[in-house]
């Protein structure tokens, strides 16, 4: 390895990988995105696309890094020339903007398991004001962001073995530790048992074109492909890493995350007669009034347990987000760690304030006419741009430049350095038919769709 760093074990580069994947995507999004959509239905469409589409994008994001030793910038340029670097800093780009959002809902769910754990939060009556209150109250989640911000930047300072690997190797255990904790206390409710069964068995009457659309849509955002991260952590792989079954075990890890996330929150939702489509307010609003009617201390236990956890996952992505930003920083500037790290973060966290001042704080960031027909808040456009939109269309130039430029013949051979049998194999004619002809066309697909949905306010679904 060069004396940029690297991961100490497979162990440690696939539990950091997995924390990269694994986030709000997981805990908070997917369960709402399933229960809008049919649950096992959903559900059974999310997994097909994930091992589709997910997984080869997913490898050859690695598998690119690892060939060029760099970050997203110098790998593109390394094999593509000047031009195609651009691809790579739009994905540092899109990182660096995704963390300046991203770290204000982190710093909501916080601020949450604080309200839960000092029992604040519980002894509400109307939790929809609650956290319309709490999201334009920006004293205190200004000071939860910027600690947030500081947790992370401080784990990153630490390098990649101490901080990222060994940061990982504690997050994602107790990650799953807590996960299953508070869905065996949830199979105990009264009701429980519809939840389970709305998530696990399919009635495939409701799958439709939104159905399968919104599945390839979480499917690619639950894997935080699209923005170099995994190319980033890929660099830091050794050439004799089996980059293949370890490239397996990171997808196997974030959809199980995502489907223990559906186990644990359905079963929850359903013991108090909730609606399981309520939507992006399923975590900060439904499950409130949930943890409320358990009683004051169990109530306080398993809340303040689950906004912990969301804490947990939303850490292991922040991380990912601020390394891509500092590992450019340190390839191509040859800055130090300490001063990138130290000048990340601090920007990073004036980027995010008016995305945490635009949920009520200000009223022009609150509310206001991007195009004809659209209303959206600051959070919610930069969401769109760099995330909806950026992530797809991420995915469709890389797979286009492996396919082109790099060549699926380059790209089978990194593979193969680690994984002996894959030359000449079923997964590798697999993989490079994805890679060249479906996961363009998909993803293009998905890019320019969902550009018509939410610029134009073309629905087409």
């Amino acid at each position: 390895m060069t004396t940029r760093g690297g991961f100490s074990s497979r162990l440690g580069f696939i539990a950091a990988a997995a924390g990269s994947a694994v986030g709000l995507g997981n805990i908070w999004q997917f369960p709402y995105v399933a229960g809008q959509n049919g649950g096992a239905a959903f559900l059974i469409i999310y997994v097909f696309w994930i091992f589709l589409i997910g997984f080869p994008i997913m490898l050859g994001e690695i598998t690119l890094g690892r060939s060029a030793q760099s970050n997203p910038y110098g790998a593109y340029k390394k094999y593509g020339g000047k031009a195609w670097g651009l691809v790579g800093l739009f994905g540092i780009l899109s990182g660096i903007m995704i963390l300046s959002f991203y770290n204000v809902v982190s710093g909501w769910a916080f601020g949450y398991f604080l309200e839960t754990a000092f029992g604040n939060l519980l002894e509400e009556n109307d939790f929809s004001s609650f956290f319309g209150e709490y999201v334009a109250d920006y004293s205190d989640n200004l000071w939860f962001s910027f600690g947030f911000m500081a947790i992370t930047a401080v784990i990153v300072l630490q390098g990649v073995k101490k901080g990222i690997e060994g940061s990982a190797k504690i997050l994602m255990p107790a990650l799953f530790f807590l996960l299953l904790g508070i869905i065996v206390y949830g199979l105990t409710l009264p009701g429980a048992i519809e939840g389970v069964k709305f998530y696990l068995l399919p009635n495939f009457s409701l799958i439709n074109a939104e159905t399968i659309y919104s599945a390839l849509g979480q499917a690619f955002f639950s894997l935080s492909l699209g923005m170099g991260g995994l190319i980033t952590y890929g660099s830091y792989l050794s050439k004799q890493e089996n980059i293949l079954s370890s490239a397996s075990l990171v997808v196997i890890a974030d959809t199980m995350v995502a489907f223990l996330a559906g186990l644990m929150i359905f079963p929850l939702v359903f013991s108090q007669g909730q609606s399981p489509s309520e939507g992006p307010g399923l975590v900060f609003v439904a499950l409130p009034g949930i943890f409320q009617a358990m009683g004051p201390v169990l109530g306080k236990i398993v809340g303040s347990s689950f906004f912990l956890l969301l804490c947990f996952a939303a850490l292991t992505s922040t991380i990912s987000l601020l390394e891509v930003a500092v590992a450019y920083l340190i390839d191509e500037r040859k800055w130090s760690r300490r001063r990138a790290v130290s000048l990340m973060a601090l920007v990073i966290f004036f980027i995010g304030i008016p995305s945490m001042l635009g949920y009520g704080a200000i009223q022009s960031l609150t509310s206001f006419t991007f195009y004809e027909g659209t209303s959206k808040s600051f959070m919610d456009l930069v969401q769109d741009i760099f995330s909806v939109i950026a992530l797809p269309l991420g995915g469709f130039l890389l797979s286009v430049f492996i396919a082109t430029r790099w060549t699926t013949a380059k790209f089978s051979d990194e593979i193969s350095q680690g994984a002996k049998n894959y030359k000449g194999s079923f997964m590798e004619g697999f993989l490079n038919i994805m890679i060249k002809f479906i996961c363009p066309v998909v993803l293009g697909l998905m890019f320019i769709l969902t550009l018509l949905q939410k610029f134009f306010n073309i629905q087409l679904f």
